[in-house]
């Protein structure tokens, strides 16, 4: 028997006899709990999904140039490509960014930084902006508020969505920074900080998307998911906040897998088993509390670098998927970054992709399109009676915290990936170009778009003027407040802010952290 890449099995063909559902005595409606057909009752027939473009490449004025040319273009949101230093808290002159500095994403060192990266841009007119910070969670949120001040701008005027899931990284993407308790809190310190001061902004988005990328399989990615997410919750709560004054601020960030119709039943069981866990766990009585946003992100890990061009078919099917789903913001990548970063032309073609099946498929002219199907809802059933059992399963080992530390979340990831690569080398699992319609002669791709040398040592020489001009009495003062708070258990988000006003840079507010908290260990490889 055919089965999903998840290994659910497909019946040849399906009836009514397939669909019953653990929700089958609830009515279903979109904009109603459990809300498997769409969190609002109009869906894209009342407002188009968020066209949220993922981009940031050297400095940050040739950042800004490409945002201005997206939004130009029609994009409608964007997210924040920070490279990876920032991303780990290290300034662009730190010996271990060498060589790193604007590679796969901008370079933010300070809030100097960030005047240039959004310089002429109208932040309140963008529907989202987005970004990676994780680890730095806080400091991004310290950036666009010291940003906004600024500019005499009140920060809760735009729309900020920091990602801010530093547990996925001890998990599958590596960008940690300090112990996995310690990152908890400070997630913790930023979702108290937004829901009491910035409640416009989005403090968190749980993130399947990297899990999913290492080689967990869909039912994993939305358990492991969800499992962070309770987590997240639970911290927030001790810190004195209900569940209903933080979690209708909240998305998700999945991936939009090739599997069409096991990618959109997931969407699907998604808002379900999300619905599940604010009623029954967290006693939510806020609707939106219950209706979960969705972020979807095309899968990079599609992509090939043989014959190229064949992903841009890749990347439409991906972006299908997620709109028939019903997600609330979505990216399309670009069909030469398997390459290296992407080309201006393909990075436009890529939010084309998402204006064509807008304006042109039909298919948003109908709330949850492919609702009825006998096949997606006896998949969207399945999938989420599974992660409902591997939820349960994860709460037997000590929860989410306890399966990052022993190392069980890697290696469930790592056994899904064997098997998938193995399918992938006996031909089992076809993918075009690599082991099937192989063209061996002739076959060039696009040129790689070049990042300039030049760039980091124009960074580290920015760095290096910004330490001579501005107040060092005022940062080491802001600093030494920092180190107290995280000391002594109290907020860190309050005088984190205090430090960028100073301009105070990210390297180093981290390493004031880090004195305190240390840094991280894994306990055990896989």
């Amino acid at each position: 028997m055919a089965e999903t890449r998840s290994g659910i099995p497909l019946e040849p063909v399906y009836g009514a006899a397939q669909t019953h559902a653990v929700h089958a005595d609830e009515p279903e409606a979109p904009g109603r709990p459990p809300y498997t057909r769409g969190i609002t009752p109009l869906m894209y027939l009342e407002k188009p999904w968020i066209m949220g473009q993922y981009a940031g490449f050297g400095s940050a004025g040739q950042t800004n140039g490409r945002f201005k040319e997206l939004l130009k273009a029609g994009q409608t949101g964007f997210s924040v490509a920070l490279d990876l230093p920032t991303q780990l808290g290290l300034d662009s002159d730190h010996p271990h960014a060498r060589g790193e500095v604007g590679r796969v994403g901008v370079a933010i060192n300070s809030l100097a930084d960030m005047e240039v990266l959004f310089d002429g841009i109208p932040l309140q007119a963008v529907r989202q902006i987005r970004t990676t910070a994780n680890s730095i969670g806080h400091l991004w949120l310290a950036l666009n508020v010291a940003l906004a001040e600024k500019k005499g701008q009140d920060p809760n005027a735009t729309r900020i969505l920091i990602q801010n899931d530093v547990l996925k990284e001890y998990i599958a993407r590596g960008t940690q920074i300090y112990p996995p308790r310690a990152g908890l809190r400070i997630v913790a310190d930023v979702i108290e900080y937004c829901a009491r001061h910035l409640p416009s902004w989005t403090p968190l988005s749980m993130s399947g998307y990297h899990m999913r990328e290492a080689g967990a399989n869909a039912i994993q990615e939305l358990a492991f998911t969800f499992a962070n997410g309770i987590a997240y919750c639970d911290a927030a709560i001790e810190k004195g906040l209900s569940v209903d004054d933080f979690a209708p601020s909240l998305f998700t960030f999945l991936t939009a897998d090739m599997e069409l119709l096991e990618e959109v039943a997931k969407f699907r069981a998604a808002r379900r088993v999300w619905d599940w866990i604010m009623a029954e766990r967290f006693g939510a009585k806020n609707p939106e509390s219950r209706a979960l946003r969705i972020f979807a992100f095309s899968a990079g890990s599609n992509l090939t670098a043989q014959q190229p061009l064949v992903n841009v078919i890749r990347v439409s099917l991906n972006a299908l998927a997620a709109v028939l789903g019903g997600v609330q913001t979505l990216h399309t990548s670009a069909y030469d970054e398997v390459l290296g970063l992407p080309t201006p032309d393909a990075a436009t073609l890529a939010l084309r992709t998402q204006q064509v099946i807008l304006e042109e498929t039909g298919i948003t002219k109908v709330v949850d399109p492919l609702g009825g199907s006998y096949a997606i809802e006896a998949l969207t059933a399945e999938i989420e009676s599974r992660v409902r059992v591997e939820l349960d399963k994860i709460d037997e080992l000590g929860g989410a915290l306890r399966c990052i530390e022993s190392g069980w979340f890697k290696e469930q990831i790592a056994e899904s990936a064997y098997r998938i690569q193995n399918e992938i080398d006996s031909g089992e699992r076809g993918v075009v170009g690599v082991n099937c319609f192989v063209v061996k002669d002739g076959e060039k791709g696009p040129d790689p778009f070049a990042i300039d040398p030049a760039i980091e040592e124009e960074q580290v020489e920015g760095l290096r003027r910004l330490r001579k001009e501005r107040d060092n009495g005022a940062v080491r003062d802001a600093l030494a407040k920092l180190e107290r708070a995280a000391r002594d258990g109290s907020s860190i988000v309050p005088p984190t802010i205090d430090a960028v006003r100073v301009y105070a840079t990210v390297g180093e507010i981290s390493a004031t952290l880090g004195e305190v908290f240390g840094a991280y260990q894994p306990d055990s490889v896989v």
